[in-house]
């Protein structure tokens, strides 16, 4: 078949596919009479809502919650469970394998832009037939929206196919870097060195906030098994709820590294959870939140050590790498070595916790967002104040971990073997 033809059938495969996961939940808790309405249109339009939600689409909610307009409740619900968003990615990741391997690399462009767009007419089409009194979708943003997790996994699973950009854009950017100048090549090797850093400190301090939350659940289990027994949504419920909790477990992930960091985040309008200071309203029965910490926390403190690990990571790396053409740079100019080594340093630093920063501050607008309605306008991070208390802490951590890491990659002496060396260690 036609590449573009090949390329929009793929892909709609993976809407398809994710529409069907996100549906069996609630086709359960319809079988178990858990909705008011019983109609098929009724159970499709939800679904069709909650697919374009884990997409990222917002839903613009009008409620009505007394008996005159007055009571009308507005607002947007924006919460995008990460861990369901991840379905349309790796669905995408297939597709663009399949694709690079059926595509030369003029060609390719070809199956993407039909996968594309096929995607965006099946999203701006659900916009359109999902929507109710209820809910509103913009019909350009269920079109345009959904294209960029269908799109990212799709241009990662073709690059991981194809092995290089080079093949997959048919640009050989090795043989681009070597017409530049040699001072461009170390500059530009210093600065995707200090990026990669930053991505490692992202990396290392999201893996240790995920183990720090798998702990603290661990720690509060009784009061979240509590909270199943209260609600007694029965085997059906149950389960529906423990996958919405799955497909939030990210979002999860996002608010610990942010109260790692002292940032901390918000549970409601007014709230603020951190390890300096708690405040907090009332919370729904939602059996994860029981896990939250409060009262006196005597080692939240310890916490804030976290980010700072990843930061010694980071440093420690960059100096295994080797690039640091900056320091050489220095060295040259001023023949003061302790003040270029410091200064450098320091530099080295303050670029690797602005990468790290920036990096965080996207996960945390990731994971934020808001249930349109009531007090649970403000969830999550926020996303300056996480960016800059990590950024700060990471490149504490990278000058301690750059400046013990000749200490740590110290080698024992070897000792002599042959009789040269012996000779030589004799004299």
């Amino acid at each position: 078949m036609p590449l573009w033809l090949q390329g929009g059938f793929e892909l709609f495969q993976s809407a398809l596919l994710s529409a069907i996961v996100v549906l069996l939940p609630l086709v359960g808790v319809w079988f178990a009479d858990g909705f008011e309405d019983r109609s098929f249109d009724s159970l499709a339009r939800l679904g069709g809502q909650a697919w374009l939600l884990i997409h990222g689409v917002p839903l613009q909610l009008e409620i009505l919650m007394g008996t005159t307009s007055a009571d009308m409740e507005r607002g947007t619900l924006s919460l995008v469970p990460l861990g369901l968003a991840l379905l349309p990615f790796f669905l995408s990741w297939r597709a663009g394998r399949r694709l690079a391997r059926a595509a030369y690399t003029d060609q390719l462009w070809q199956a993407l832009l039909g996968a594309l767009g096929v995607y965006a007419f099946v999203g701006g089409a659900t916009a359109y037939l999902v929507q109710t009194e209820e809910v509103e979708i913009s019909m350009v943003a269920g079109a345009l929206i959904p294209l960029i997790p269908a799109g990212a996994g799709l241009i990662i699973g073709a690059y991981r196919a194809a092995g290089s950009w080079g093949r997959l854009i048919g640009v050989d950017a090795a043989a681009w870097v070597a017409k530049t100048s040699q001072h461009s090549r170390w500059a530009g090797s210093y600065v995707w060195s200090v990026i990669r850093a930053g991505l490692l400190a992202v990396t290392a301090a999201v893996c240790l906030a995920a183990l720090l939350l798998a702990v603290d659940i661990a720690l509060h289990w009784a009061d979240i098994i509590e909270i199943y027994q209260e609600l007694n949504t029965g085997v059906v419920g149950g389960i529906v709820l423990t996958v919405a909790q799955l497909g939030l477990l990210p979002n999860f992930v996002g608010w610990t590294l942010a109260w790692s960091s002292g940032a901390g985040f918000a549970v409601g309008t007014g709230s603020s959870i951190s390890p300096l200071a708690t405040t907090v309203g009332p919370l729904p029965a939602f059996p994860l939140l029981g896990a939250l910490p409060t009262g006196e926390l005597t080692y939240g403190m310890a916490a804030l050590l976290l980010p700072v690990v990843a930061g010694v990571l980071a440093g420690w790396w960059f100096l295994r790498e080797g690039e640091n053409h900056f320091d050489e740079w220095l060295s040259i100019k001023i023949q003061t070595r302790w003040f270029t080594a410091a200064a450098s340093t320091v530099v080295l630093g303050l670029l690797i916790g602005a990468a790290a920063g920036a990096g965080t501050a996207v996960l945390a607008w990731l994971s934020r967002g808001s249930l349109g309605i009531g007090r649970f306008v403000d969830l999550g991070p926020d996303p300056l104040w996480t960016a800059l208390w990590i950024a700060l802490e990471v490149a504490a951590g990278v000058v301690i971990g750059y400046a013990v890491g000749p200490w740590l990659e110290r080698e024992p002496r070897r000792a002599a073997t042959t009789p040269a060396e012996i000779r030589s260690k004799k004299d």
